[in-house]
């Protein structure tokens, strides 16, 4: 069932187009997103990539006005990574576009299921956050 759900969630998803960034820098967006300023060699271990596959993901963002690099502070040859207000923006209004394709399905729903939804989706949220935020310290730790 999960595998099932999965799968039509992701065809929810492609209705509300990615265009015209591709999985991988929308990945970069959501994770610079919660990451303002951080570097590229960050950035790359965050999505267990090389920096320098990493730079052309940002290079394509940045071309699109997704992504600002601007000089670190601290040291002029390190650069930091920020989401442009353009980038901000498409984020904004990709979820807008996600959550009416989910909002069609939901209505459609008797009340009481997508009650119960709700309860296992708020248990299923805070389980993943906790996961994620576990894996994060465990490779911290190893670095």
């Amino acid at each position: 069932m999960t595998s099932e759900a999965a799968e039509l969630l992701e065809v929810l998803w492609g209705r509300a187009s990615t265009a015209p960034v591709s999985a991988s820098q929308l990945r970069v967006l959501f994770i610079l997103e919660h990451n303002e300023g951080i570097n590229l060699r960050t950035l790359a271990d965050a999505l267990g990539s090389t920096p320098p596959s990493t730079s052309r993901l940002c290079d394509r963002l940045q071309a699109v006005g997704f992504v600002e690099r601007r000089a670190a502070i601290a040291s002029r040859r390190e650069l930091e990574l920020y989401l442009s207000r353009r980038g901000r923006a498409f984020l904004t209004d990709l979820r807008a576009r996600r959550e009416g394709a989910l909002q069609s399905v939901l209505e459609q729903m008797p009340t009481p299921q997508r009650s119960a939804l709700l309860k296992g989706l708020e248990a299923f949220c805070a389980a993943a956050a906790a996961q994620i935020h576990e894996d994060g310290e465990s490779a911290a730790r190893s670095a």
